[in-house]
């Protein structure tokens, strides 16, 4: 089994597949938006599904990125425009193309970053959207 903070090199992380590291950063976005919520506020379980459905939909995460996308350093620009060009196995039910496709990339840098270890990094980004 793993445990959740192990990380590769950058190299590595950048052979994977960037629908892969989409896949991760997902999560870490989920995680990121339901820890922010549940510290932030006594919201009911039902407010915190509807809050982060919200802010984790393709929708929610193309206006994300677009408050962060600016401080996005080369590599992240990369790999985020792999993860917006990759083929995807599904289509957004609820979102355009383009929000779908940003979305993907937006999440491919956040999953790169988080299995090279840089944390801190993507604290930085996501706490650029508070701002």
């Amino acid at each position: 089994m793993c445990n959740i903070f192990t990380s590769v090199s950058e190299r590595e992380a950048k052979n994977l597949s960037p629908v892969t590291l989409a896949f991760i950063g997902d999560a870490v976005y989920s995680l990121y938006v339901r820890a922010d919520l549940v510290l932030s506020a006594d919201y009911s379980a039902g407010v915190l599904q509807k809050l982060t459905a919200d802010k984790v939909s393709a929708r929610g995460q193309n206006a994300t990125l677009d408050k962060v996308i600016q401080c996005f350093t080369e590599d992240e620009l990369a790999v985020f425009k792999r993860g917006r060009n990759a083929k995807k196995p599904t289509r957004s039910k609820n979102a355009s193309v383009c929000e779908y496709n940003n979305s993907t990339g937006f999440e491919a840098v956040l999953g790169y970053l988080y299995l090279i270890g840089n944390y801190k990094r993507i604290d930085e980004i996501l706490n650029i959207d508070k701002l």
